[in-house]
């Protein structure tokens, strides 16, 4: 059904709602929550443009934006005043997201002056905070127990905050890091080389053969250059993200924080255990707000937070062609 609404296998996406692009495939499913604590259930699925594949495995930290406003307009959950709280349970990472919406006279206020890179005009604030975000799938940070390691070559950290990533240095692969989604997407070979990398970080991650899955996703970093912590390049996977994902910006700043990690020697790494890293991509920055506590000669990694923007484009009925909701008899 996910397939036929977004109209999908087509690269045009033509007969369905599907943006005809990996960003704008998205679906997120909302239902109230009867876990104690959480106001609503949210299960992400990422589907292909091109391949009748739905997957699940992943989340989506700016489909999140969404969630809350979502929630209160559907009427599931009761305004709290000029702000109100939404806890979500992601049931992709089995984690809970706390979203603050602007909530004036009532009702969910979409305008506003907050401006994020890569996305066109301002809206008003979304506050994501993150919990229990450490091992999203794997159930560690580290799921190999290295900081770094080597796969075909090339150093890499394996790490699973809020989602499974491997990262590893541009240099290491022959990129500056600074290179735009389009110059990086039109190199072939990088990405049969990085496919077979990933395939390799999702068996020592534990996550078995994922082949035709999203996770473990990808980053590459490199030292900044316009006054940030990091400079990153980060992949969806077969694709380069135009910006950066909420998730992803989780996971490159935990890289970053953590000591012995490939970001070591590259990223300016903020000393303070309330810090924000500042990670620079193709179009421009994002901020993430990091709560760590001191482990020996470790860090742990407490929470996380970034600021999104959410506008409402349309309400009303998907339809699908009929024979999507027709079982086919086993044979």
């Amino acid at each position: 059904m996910l397939l036929a609404a977004m109209g999908s296998p087509d690269i045009r996406q033509i007969d369905g709602i599907g943006g005809a692009d990996t960003l704008t495939s998205k679906v997120a499913m909302v239902g109230p929550s009867d876990r104690d604590g959480v106001d609503v259930d949210y299960l992400f699925a990422q589907v292909s443009v091109d391949k009748a594949i739905v997957d699940t495995s992943p989340s989506c930290g700016n489909m999140l934006s969404g969630v809350g406003p979502f929630a209160i307009e559907m009427g599931i959950v009761p305004v709290g005043g000029e702000k109100t709280s939404v806890v979500i349970y992601d049931i992709n990472t089995q984690s809970r997201i706390e979203a603050i919406v602007e909530t004036p006279d009532g009702v969910v206020n979409y305008e506003g002056n907050e401006r994020i890179d890569g996305v066109p005009g301002t809206a008003a604030e979304i506050r994501l905070n993150f919990m229990d975000i450490v091992g999203s799938k794997t159930g560690s940070l580290l799921p190999t127990g290295k900081p770094m390691e080597v796969i075909d070559g090339v150093k890499a950290t394996l790490i699973d905050v809020a989602v499974p990533m491997m990262i590893v240095r541009a240099a290491d692969l022959g990129k500056t890091g600074y290179e735009s989604a389009a110059e990086l997407d039109a190199d072939k070979d990088f990405f049969a080389r990085m496919e077979a990398m990933r395939m390799e970080a999702g068996r020592r991650m534990g996550l078995g053969d994922v082949t035709g899955k999203v996770v473990p996703k990808m980053a590459m970093l490199a030292a900044p250059r316009e006054g940030g912590s990091v400079a990153a390049r980060y992949f969806v996977p077969h694709k380069t993200h135009a910006a950066f994902a909420v998730t992803g910006g989780l996971c490159v700043s935990s890289c970053v924080l953590v000591p012995g990690t490939v970001a070591a020697g590259l990223a300016s790494r903020p000393e303070s255990d309330d810090c924000t890293v500042i990670i620079e991509h193709p179009t421009g920055v994002i901020d993430v707000a990091m709560t760590t506590r001191p482990d020996g000669n470790a860090v742990e990694i407490i929470s996380g937070g970034v600021v999104r923007t959410a506008r409402k484009l349309m309400e009303g009925t998907v339809f699908v062609p009929s024979a999507t909701l027709v079982s086919t008899p086993a044979a």
